[in-house]
C-alpha cells in the first residue's frame, strides 16, 4: 500500500522561487561560459542539466521568438510575443519588457499546469543575456 504524499513531500516535487532563480542564473552563467549554440542545445534537452522536477529553462529572443524550451521543444522557432494568458496578459511581452528595462525580475501570469491540467498562477524569473531572455518559472 502506498502512503499518501505529505505536504512536505508534495512540495519537494515542485521547485521553489529560489530554485527557479538559481536555475535561471546557472543557465545565464552556462551561456556566458559556453556560447549561444552549446547553451541552447543544452537548454533544449528534456532530460538535461537545466530541467529539475517541474523547473525548466526557456530562452526567448527579444523579438519574442522562442529559441529554447526545456519542456516543449515544439515551441522552438515560434514567435510568442502576443501569447496571452486567460486574463489577456501578453506575458512573453512582459518577459521582454522586464528584461529590457530592469535586466532581470519576476513576471506573474496564469498558465495551465502540465501535471494537473488546471490553470494556475505562475511566476517566472527572467534575466537578459545578450539579445535573449532566459526564464524559469514556478506554479504557486
Amino acid at each position: 500500500m502506498l502512503a499518501p504524499l505529505t505536504p512536505a513531500l508534495a512540495a519537494a516535487a515542485h521547485g521553489s522561487a529560489d530554485e527557479a532563480m538559481a536555475l535561471a542564473k546557472k543557465a545565464v552563467k552556462y551561456y556566458k561560459a559556453n556560447g549561444r549554440e552549446k547553451a541552447l542545445a543544452e537548454f533544449n534537452k528534456p532530460n538535461g542539466e537545466f530541467v529539475d522536477r517541474d523547473l525548466y529553462i526557456t530562452a526567448t529572443g527579444v523579438d519574442g521568438v522562442t529559441v529554447a524550451h526545456g519542456a516543449n521543444p515544439k515551441l522552438v522557432g515560434k514567435s510568442l510575443m502576443e501569447l496571452k494568458d486567460v486574463d489577456g496578459k501578453a506575458f512573453i511581452k512582459s518577459f521582454v519588457e522586464v528584461a529590457n528595462t530592469k535586466g532581470s525580475g519576476w513576471v506573474d501570469y496564469k498558465w495551465p499546469n502540465p501535471v494537473t491540467k488546471v490553470i494556475e498562477q505562475k511566476s517566472s524569473y527572467v534575466e537578459k543575456v545578450d539579445n535573449l531572455v532566459i526564464t524559469c518559472g514556478i506554479y504557486k
